[in-house]
Order: C-alpha cells, then sequence, then structure tokens
C-alpha cells in the first residue's frame, strides 16, 4: 500500500507532494504551504530551505543554508507534525503583494501539545512561490472551534 502524504490530501506521498521535494515547483501558494507541512512532517529541511523567500529573514539576514539546517534539525528533533488543516485561502495578492494561506497543525512535543494556526505569505519569485513570513498563534490564542476560523478571525485574536 501507498505511504499516505502528511499533507491531509488523503493523496499518496508519491502523487502529492513527493514530486515537489523531489524538484518539480507547487503551482499555488497552498500546495507550497502542504509540501512544506509534509517536508516538515518527514525532516526534509533542505526542501524547507529551498523554498524561503530571498525576502525571508533568514536569507535576507544571509545564514548560511548549512547552519540554518543544522540548526532546525536540532530545535525540531522532539516535534512530531501530525495533521495539517488548511482553513483560509486569499484569492489573490493583497496590498503588499503577498498570497496567504490560514493553516492550522497539530505537533506534538512528547505528550505536549505545542499546535498553532499561521498566517503564511507567499510571493512567486520567478521560479516559483516561496514563502516570505507568516503570523502564528498558539492553540490557546485561538478563538474556537478552530474549524471556524478565517482570516477576519484570526487577526482580531492576533490583535488582542
Amino acid at each position: 500500500m501507498a505511504e499516505l502524504c502528511p499533507c491531509g490530501s488523503t493523496r499518496a506521498y508519491d502523487e502529492c507532494c513527493g514530486p515537489f521535494h523531489r524538484g518539480a515547483e507547487p503551482p499555488t501558494p497552498e500546495t507550497l504551504m502542504r509540501s512544506r507541512f509534509a517536508a516538515f512532517a518527514k525532516r526534509d529541511f533542505a526542501y524547507v530551505w529551498k523554498t524561503l523567500h530571498a525576502d525571508h529573514a533568514e536569507k535576507r539576514d544571509g545564514a548560511s543554508r548549512d547552519a540554518w539546517l543544522t540548526e532546525i534539525r536540532e530545535g525540531t528533533k522532539l516535534l512530531r507534525y501530525k495533521k495539517l488543516r488548511v482553513l483560509d485561502v486569499s484569492e489573490g495578492p493583497d496590498a503588499e503583494g503577498y498570497h496567504h494561506v490560514l493553516f492550522h497543525v497539530l505537533v506534538m512535543r512528547h505528550r505536549q501539545d505545542v499546535s498553532f494556526a499561521e498566517d503564511s505569505r507567499f510571493l512567486h519569485d520567478g521560479e516559483g512561490w516561496r514563502y516570505v513570513a507568516g503570523t502564528l498563534l498558539r492553540n490557546r490564542e485561538l478563538p474556537k472551534p478552530i474549524e471556524a476560523l478565517t482570516f477576519d478571525t484570526f487577526w482580531k485574536a492576533a490583535t488582542r
């Protein structure tokens, strides 16, 4: 039986995010976000680095790829990325040109729930979609039910 993709699509990994991890470019910001989650779940941090936009703080500030990979491997060693839910996707770019994806992830550190929701911002760099930055809220900061979260309710909670 084929391994299911960690991104929650219910498709086989080799037909879903696998091609992106092997070099294909995701066609949309949502697809990129899903493939990044799958990369975190599979600990494919070279892909996560590749999909950072040049304007992402780590790249903009001149972080070395190798040092960043070492740091992220160490920093996420105890985390298990269990489930992804896409909650909202922007119809197009905002006033600053960003495309947004709002998602919630179930993340565990041992038995501790460290889940969060994030409004991620993406730009196309001429080659493909890239992650620029995101605003994150921990579960305790989120209005419930989480499944009903929208950009509006997320930002109301973020600006309390």
